[in-house]
Parts: C-alpha cells; structure tokens; sequence
C-alpha cells in the first residue's frame, strides 16, 4: 500500500532534476514502480536502465550508478518492490536489490541483496533475514533454557544426593538417548 494517494511519476526539467531536487540522468531509462519515493538530493544515472519497484523507498543523497567510470562497471539495477534504502547510500552497476530488502544508511551496495534481509555496511554484508534471532538473543534463550532445565533436575532430585550422582544420571539419559 502506497503512502502516496495519488502518485504520479516524477517530471524532469532540462537539467535532469524533479520538483522532488534529485536527478536522474538518462530518466528515459528509468522504471519506477508507483508509490515509489526517492529522497532530495539523491542522484542516478540510468544510462544501462534502472528498475524501481512499487513502494521502494529510497532517502535523502543516496546514488544509483547504472554504469561507473572509475572501475569500468555497468549493468541494470533492480531494486524489488517494498525496499528500504538508508540515506547516503551508494549502489553499483549491475546490482539486483529483492523485494523487502533494507539497506542500512551509508552503505556501499557492489553486490545482489536477497529478499526480506537487513544489510548494511562499506561493503555491504547481510546482518538478519526476518525472524532471525541475533547471537545476543541465541545466548540469552540457551542461558534461559540452561537455567529452566537446572531447575527441573533439581526439583527431581532427592535431597543429599552428590553433583557426581546427579551427573551420572545425567550423561545415563543422554547415551540412553542416543542410543549406546
């Protein structure tokens, strides 16, 4: 769903530039998908084409390159529907960003995005795909579980009865579960 209620696409004076103040160059091979928002100040040059999806939300300096000079890259960018691009972010030739990608602000995309990620960095590097749980939260549930399962043994376990003991029975169930 679009945050705009009556988008329409963007017109180009003759220096390149829209009433929004970014610029594209070669806007005739510019694709942007409705309700797709561009920051001020952001520049692209659409000269191999550039595709925007619907609803890609890109802020304020970032620069799109369809081709660079200093390293002698081109190809087509695409940018899926519902992306997220952070401001003062630069993305090179021949990048594919997927749908619900969100790129962090000021970072260098040289390569493809995968769909419904979180990436950020000088270069880009994947940090989360949605549900995904960071080493933080992987360390906090197994110190939880750790702590659940304590309890439980604990509350099995006759009182007077050794570490050593409670061991044993322990390292028991497990070959026992593993079937030696």
């Amino acid at each position: 769903m679009s945050r705009f209620k009556e988008w329409k696409r963007p017109e180009f004076d003759e220096q390149n530039r829209t009433k929004f103040n970014w610029v594209c160059q070669h806007h005739e091979n510019l694709f942007l998908g409705v309700g797709c928002d561009i920051g001020a100040f952001s520049y692209l040059n659409a000269k191999n084409g550039i595709s925007i999806g619907e609803n890609v939300e890109i802020g304020s300096h970032c620069s799109v390159y369809s081709i660079s000079t200093i390293d002698n890259k081109e190809g087509r960018v695409v940018i899926g529907k519902n992306a997220r691009i952070g401001t003062h972010s630069v993305i090179m030739p021949n990048v594919h960003i997927g749908e619900n990608a969100v790129i962090g602000a000021f970072s260098f995309v040289n390569k493809d995005v995968a769909p419904d990620t979180l990436s950020f960095g000088i270069p880009i590097r994947r940090i989360l795909k949605p549900g995904e749980k960071t080493d933080r939260e992987l360390r906090a549930e197994t110190a939880q579980t750790v702590r659940r399962l304590t309890d439980k043994i604990n509350a099995l376990v006759e009182p007077g009865w050794s570490k050593e003991s409670i061991g044993a029975m322990i390292r028991a169930q497990k070959e026992v579960e593993r079937g030696v």
